[in-house]
C-alpha cells in the first residue's frame, strides 16, 4: 500500500472571510478531529493537495499527518468539498486513526479485463457498472486499498454479486451487517442491452380516401358512394 504523507499548518483565524483569504494565498482550510481529541483548525498547500487526489488510493489509505513539524498522526480522509466550476478544493475533514478502534470507509472496485471478455464483444450489449466502490468497516491494520473484480470471462447474462467478492480478513461488508434478511445481496456488475432504434422502419400513414370538392364547394360523390346508391 502506498503511504502519503500530508504537512499542515496551524491557523488560529476561523471563519468565512478568513477562509477565502486562505484560498486565495494557495491554501486548503483543513479541520482534524477524532480520537477523543479536541478538532484543530489547519491548512494545506492546495497544489500539493491536488496532486494527491489524482491517485484514488489517497482516499482509502491511512495517511501520515503533521503540523508545523510536529508529531506524526495517522489520518484518513472523511470528506472533501470542491469548487462547483473550478478544479479547486474548497475544504478538508480529516479524522484521527485509533488503531484499536474500527473505521468505516468506502473502498473503490478496480474491474479487471472488461475490454477483453466476451460480453464486450458483443453488438448491443454494454457491461453495466451497478457499484464502483464498497462501504466496509474493519481495524486500521487491515484497511485494504481496494477491490478487484476480474471480468475475463464475463459474457452476457452474466453478474457478479456482492457476496463473491471476497473479503480480507478482518473486514467486512456492511451492508450485510445493515439487514437481517438471509437472502440480502447486491448486484456489482451485469450486462444491459442497448436498443438501437436508427433501423427501425418509419410508420406509413394508412392510405385515406379524401372527397373531391366541385366548384360550388359541394363534395362529390365517390363511384362507391354512386355504386350504393345504385344498389338502393
Amino acid at each position: 500500500m502506498a503511504i502519503y504523507k500530508v504537512e499542515a499548518k496551524l491557523r488560529d483565524d476561523v471563519g468565512k472571510g478568513a477562509s477565502r483569504r486562505l484560498r486565495r494565498e494557495g491554501r486548503v482550510p483543513v479541520v482534524l478531529y477524532g480520537a477523543g481529541k479536541e478538532p484543530r483548525n489547519l491548512t494545506l498547500n492546495h497544489n500539493k493537495v491536488l496532486r494527491l487526489i489524482e491517485d484514488e488510493g489517497f482516499f482509502s489509505s491511512i495517511i501520515e499527518f503533521s503540523a508545523d513539524g510536529g508529531a506524526k498522526q495517522k489520518v484518513v480522509i472523511k470528506d472533501m468539498q470542491r469548487h462547483p466550476a473550478k478544479p479547486v478544493i474548497m475544504h478538508m475533514d480529516f479524522m484521527r486513526v485509533d488503531d484499536n478502534q474500527e473505521l468505516v470507509m468506502n473502498i473503490p472496485i478496480h474491474f479487471l479485463n472488461a475490454d477483453d471478455s466476451p460480453a464486450s464483444k458483443v453488438a448491443g450489449i454494454v457491461i453495466d457498472y451497478q457499484i464502483h466502490e464498497i462501504e466496509i468497516t474493519c481495524l486500521p491494520k487491515d484497511l485494504p486499498e481496494s477491490f478487484e473484480v476480474d471480468l475475463a470471462n464475463f459474457d452476457v447474462g452474466d453478474s457478479v454479486m456482492l457476496s463473491e467478492i471476497a473479503m480480507p480478513e478482518g473486514v467486512k461488508a456492511l451492508a450485510f451487517m445493515r439487514t437481517d434478511d438471509e437472502d440480502f445481496d447486491e448486484v456489482v456488475v451485469n450486462t444491459a442491452t442497448v436498443l438501437d432504434t436508427s433501423d427501425e422502419d418509419e410508420v406509413e400513414a394508412p392510405d385515406v380516401e379524401v372527397p373531391t370538392v366541385d366548384e360550388d364547394g359541394a363534395e362529390e360523390e365517390s363511384d362507391s358512394d354512386e355504386d350504393k346508391e345504385k344498389g338502393e
